[in-house]
């Protein structure tokens, strides 16, 4: 899936990218003959948001002699100062331990990415000079996930366990002779799948503390803090990621899996266009690297380039076939309108998934399939499958609340995205949830709805704030809930850097709301002129026409958008309503807007 469906965009039909495997050994060497790799929960694991797992600081690792030179390769961490983007201390306090270890504070050690690194950390929420927004979500986020520490702490001694068996398995235990090892396969990614990704990063941190020279490890770190981003919202995690990314290149210049990962950050950070050059430089060490294949595929997707995507997606099907693969390709057809094609594939690639990880993301994707065809009983069962294989799985619990709402079932929508956005205060929810409030109406609701609209707006000035381009997000939210010209000036910047249907729309939705409607227009025909099947689109087209004196069409596209999701918005789908009966009632009794905005 493209990545623009991931990091919480507000959006909602938009689908979280699927992570690719992350059996980092696996992909060392091309296969002649590569087997269908494990889907997405594959990735490994990343740690809480804090957790320090007792390891202060890792000796400076010298470049493999056989590794090639990389002039654009930053230096290892530790080797540019402190991280100014080091988490604070995480939701249980600070760890007291840091010291401990009895290693020479003044040496030139780079600190584990991740972990506590003195001076060098960033503050804690409420700190002086913190930004209030910032610590607003810091501190959201990190009383909802308090409560699986406990939970974690099992996963994360069964996962060291393995992990130690199975760096003695291949020989790899320690690193005697002073070159760069790979050991990550030691890390098995089905352990990581079905919500381990916290605990992996503590395991993966105390092995690193032992074989710093492990290039493949370091590698899968930094894959685990992009995927701990995404997921929980913590934009902080992606310099972190860079920097684990940077110390496996400076121990072997040329491995691709380090490449894959700069990549997959690109694409995180909606860098689209740095995602496909480091795509393109992970498979020129090796065409068969899984991420770096889909990778590819997400950044031509999200660079409007659709014909590309599709052969890219042909072209990883043909070299690594599996889950990751199946769903960006389901995706492609899904963009074209081809919902057919995207749902027979998905099936498949639920038929073959047998790890919970792969279930619940599987589910999960047709469950937003049949949510966005208006199909609600089909998607809550598809999600009632991802929440049985792993019961805490994110976006089934939001997609959950997005059908119960449209199914009439107001009051259990409320409280399902109310627990999604205690523990992940993402823009997605938290848009979601404030529509809600403000269309229950109930007392308080009205300052319910705006305190979420207020977190939307940290959440992205976090984001923005280690490197995240948030210009899309920021235009879809303050479009409908925020500043209108501020909408406007995001989907202007947002459109010039790429010219995706998604892009399209938010930048018409702009205009309309700024009341240049005229210009609007076009934009809004381009972005419904794939075939791809999107209510929101519709909608969005449709009052546009209206506004513009397109009666017929408008009334046309409107009934459309309801026809296919009559609840693919709360506030929205109530005014497309509202607006078609408008445009039915007798001419005399019908208004022409040219200026108005609106949801």
């Amino acid at each position: 899936m493209a990545p623009e469906m991931n990091d919480g965009e507000t959006h909602p039909g938009r689908r979280p990218a699927p992570p690719a495997a992350a059996d980092a050994a696996a992909e060392t060497e091309p296969a002649a003959a590569p087997a269908p790799q494990p889907g997405p929960g594959a990735d490994a694991g990343a740690e809480e948001p804090g957790v320090d797992a007792g390891v202060e600081a890792l000796p400076v690792p010298e470049a493999d002699a056989d590794a090639k030179p990389d002039a654009g390769t930053p230096p290892a961490p530790g080797a540019e100062g402190p991280d100014e983007a080091d988490e604070a201390d995480g939701p249980d306090g600070p760890d007291e331990a840091d010291e401990a270890d009895g290693e020479d504070p003044d040496a030139k050690t780079p600190s584990l990415p991740g972990s506590h690194a003195g001076p060098g950390t960033t503050p804690a929420p409420d700190a002086p000079g913190v930004d209030p927004r910032v610590a607003a979500v810091r501190r959201v986020g990190a009383a909802g996930r308090r409560w699986r520490a406990v939970q974690l702490g099992a996963c994360a001694a069964l996962l060291a366990v393995a992990m130690t068996a199975g760096a003695v398995a291949v020989g790899a235990l320690r690193d005697g002779g002073g070159r760069a090892v790979a050991t990550s396969a030691a890390v098995s990614p089905g352990l990581l799948a079905g919500g381990n990704l916290d605990a992996g990063v503590t395991s993966l941190q105390a092995h690193l503390r032992t074989q710093p020279r492990d290039f493949g490890s370091w590698a899968t770190l930094g894959l685990a803090y992009v995927e701990q981003a995404r997921t929980q919202g913590d934009p902080s995690r992606y310099p972190q990621a860079r920097k684990a990314f940077d110390t496996s290149l400076a121990l072997r210049a040329d491995n691709d899996q380090a490449l894959a990962g700069l990549a997959a950050l690109a694409a995180a950070r909606h860098d689209f266009r740095g995602a496909l050059a480091d795509a393109d430089r992970a498979l020129e060490q090796n065409p068969y690297n899984e991420r770096a294949l889909c990778s590819r595929v997400d950044a031509l997707v999200e660079l409007g380039r659709y014909d590309e995507a599709s052969e890219a997606a042909g072209t990883a099907d043909a070299r690594r076939p599996g889950i990751p693969v199946f769903t960006r390709y389901a995706y492609v057809h899904e963009l074209r309108g081809d919902v057919t094609t995207a749902r027979r594939v998905l099936t498949q690639a639920l038929d073959a998934a047998t790890g919970p990880g792969d279930i619940a993301y599987v589910a999960t994707q047709l469950g937003q399939l049949a949510w966005n065809q208006g199909d609600y009983p089909a998607a809550l069962a598809h999600y009632a499958r991802a929440l049985a294989a792993d019961d805490g799985y994110l976006p089934a619990l939001e997609g959950r609340a997005r059908a119960q709402a449209a199914s009439g079932r107001r009051e259990d929508a409320v409280k399902g995205l109310e627990a999604v956005v205690a523990r992940y205060p993402l823009p997605g929810p938290l848009v979601a949830l404030g529509e809600l409030y403000e269309a229950r109406g109930a007392a308080g609701d009205a300052a319910r709805a705006r305190d979420q609209y207020a977190l939307v707006d940290a959440w992205t000035a976090l984001a923005r704030a280690n490197g995240v381009d948030v210009d899309l997000d920021t235009a879809l939210a303050a479009a409908d809930h925020g500043d209108r010209a501020a909408a406007l000036r995001a989907a202007r910047a947002e459109w010039a850097r790429r010219h995706t249907v998604h892009t399209a729309d938010a930048l018409a939705w702009a205009l309309h709301v700024d009341g240049r409607d005229t210009e609007a227009l076009g934009y809004a025909r381009q972005a419904t002129a794939t075939g791809y099947r999107n209510a929101g689109f519709l909608y969005h087209l449709g009052m546009i026409e209206r506004a513009t004196g397109h009666t017929a069409d408008a009334r046309a596209h409107l009934t459309s958008a309801l026809e296919l999701n009559p609840g693919f918005s709360p506030l929205g789908a109530r005014t497309a309503r509202s607006a078609l009966t408008a445009l039915t009632a007798p001419p005399a009794q019908t208004a022409p807007r040219t200026t108005e905005g609106g949801r």
